[in-house]
């Protein structure tokens, strides 16, 4: 009796310790940083280096127009847990350096991006079964600069359900289901679905394979946006929409209504909180219909 009871006792003194190792080993996704997050509610650092070459034409009501080039971000996103179940996120920040090739129309610019801050809450949270599900919701400001394609229109509202499970046997899957829905036809209304799976080898070395997926329900109208870098012409003439980080308001947008990519990559536990990860990304659907020839994501987390 008296060892049953002493069982008991320690089970519940250290319920919280025991709950938050089943997850310990829970690694966020690399790629599409912006709407891809990790379904666990806990407090992080994000860092990350984005370098994204765009293909050297791209489809628009003109024909195939000259781009080629790159451009890079640097962002730090941040969560902060205020239980086991909900937290503080900032999904959207950083420093955009575009930088199209000398063919290309547009011209070298730099400058903010939009900022996007909210809450999740994990609506199922399921330590014996190593599951969680959680709702995401954020707000994006249009606080950014028209010369990297951000600060216009009034904002948007971003709704996602995140889904975490870990295996025994060191396998992780996880993905998100999410929606952009903007406050005005500045801007399109589109959804994204981003999966993962990875498996632990050692701690140092964690292959991973992340798919992405981003579709257009109501191309927009930014003509009026982006008095800089293009003007009107971009949102009236591409015949897409631009991905995760930009959104045109591209009134021809329902031409090519998807974008598909597929990153490979790897996580390494570098210590106990800070975890690096690297991922290159490339398209599955036709390049000239998106930004993206290929992108190499580093980012490092560090888990408080």
């Amino acid at each position: 009796m008296k060892t049953q009871f002493a069982l008991a006792t320690t089970l519940a003194m250290t319920g919280g310790a025991l709950a938050q190792d089943v997850f310990a080993d829970a690694i966020r996704p690399i790629t599409a940083p912006t709407v891809a997050d990790l379904a666990l509610p806990r407090t992080q650092l994000h860092g990350i280096y984005l370098h994204q070459n765009m293909p050297s034409t791209v489809s628009t009501t003109l024909g195939q127009v000259p781009l080629g080039g790159d451009f890079q971000v640097y962002a730090l996103q941040f969560e902060i847990a205020l239980n086991e179940r909900t937290s503080i996120v900032a999904t959207k920040d950083g420093y955009i350096d575009f930088n199209p090739s000398a063919a290309s129309p547009l011209t070298s610019q730099e400058g903010f991006a939009d900022l996007g801050l909210g809450i999740k809450r994990a609506l199922i949270y399921d330590t014996a079964n190593a599951f969680v599900l959680s709702g995401i919701a954020t707000v994006e400001i249009p606080t950014g600069e028209s010369e990297v394609w951000q600060g216009e229109g009034d904002g948007a509202i971003n709704l996602n359900l995140a889904a975490l499970k870990l295996c025994d046997s060191g396998v992780q899957y996880s993905g998100n289901a999410g929606l952009h829905i903007p406050f005005s036809d500045s801007q399109s209304l589109t959804g994204s679905i981003n999966l993962h799976a990875s498996y632990e080898i050692t701690p140092w070395f964690i292959p991973l394979i992340e798919l992405n997926w981003f579709h257009v329900f109501d191309e927009g109208d930014g003509t009026s946006n982006f008095t800089n870098q293009g003007g009107s012409l971009v949102p009236s003439v591409a015949q897409f929409e631009a991905g995760d980080l930009i959104n045109w308001g591209s009134a021809n947008a329902d031409v090519n209504r998807d974008i598909v990519t597929l990153g490979v990559g790897f996580r390494s536990k570098l210590t106990e909180n800070a975890r690096l990860g690297v991922a290159f990304e490339f398209p599955l659907t036709d390049e000239e219909d998106n930004l993206m020839d290929d992108r190499l994501t580093v980012d490092m987390v560090w888990v408080f």
